[in-house]
């Protein structure tokens, strides 16, 4: 009977420490959450400071991404929404990348923008920083993922998440 006793014993201490063991190991190896997405209302300038736009990026949780701007529909440029994807790069930054048609464009009218994106989000995720590069490309004649293109714009922007 003591016998008995004693391996109950060691039994339930084995079972508690492997429960504690595990347990650690989780918090140890646990990931940082996965960013689901969200809305951000941002205002863009220029890399002196000076109010260029204001835009909306939206960050699907399929890594789909869209973005609107103020100045989309002129009166300086004329140009779509911008769809794309995006990407963890580490940390709390992501990078994307859209594309959307610029009309008119140059003397052979329409053209294809890409903007790539480097964002960073706050740890609480109600705030994103971040910079944009925007090359155009002729509509027909070079492909927007390639090398190349023309440097339209470089800017900065900073925004903050849109809440229900």
């Amino acid at each position: 009977m003591k016998h008995m006793r004693l391996w109950a014993v060691v039994g339930a201490f084995s079972l508690l420490v492997a429960l504690a063991l595990s347990t650690l190991a989780r918090s140890e190896g646990a990931a940082e959450p996965v960013f689901s997405g969200g809305s951000y209302l941002t205002t863009i300038t220029d890399t002196e400071g000076n109010f260029g736009s204001r835009s909306v990026i939206t960050l699907h949780a399929d890594h789909t991404m869209l973005a609107v701007d103020s100045g989309q529909q002129g009166p300086i440029f004329y140009f779509g929404s911008q769809l794309g994807d995006w990407k963890p790069a580490g940390g709390h930054q992501i990078v994307a990348r859209a594309i959307n048609f610029a009309y008119p464009q140059g003397p052979n009218g329409q053209g294809v923008v890409r903007t790539d994106y480097v964002i960073n989000i706050s740890p609480d995720r109600r705030h994103v920083t971040g910079t944009e590069t925007v090359t155009a490309f002729p509509l027909e004649e070079e492909n927007p993922y390639g090398e190349g293109g023309i440097l339209v714009a470089s800017a900065i922007f900073e925004g903050e998440r849109i809440e229900p």
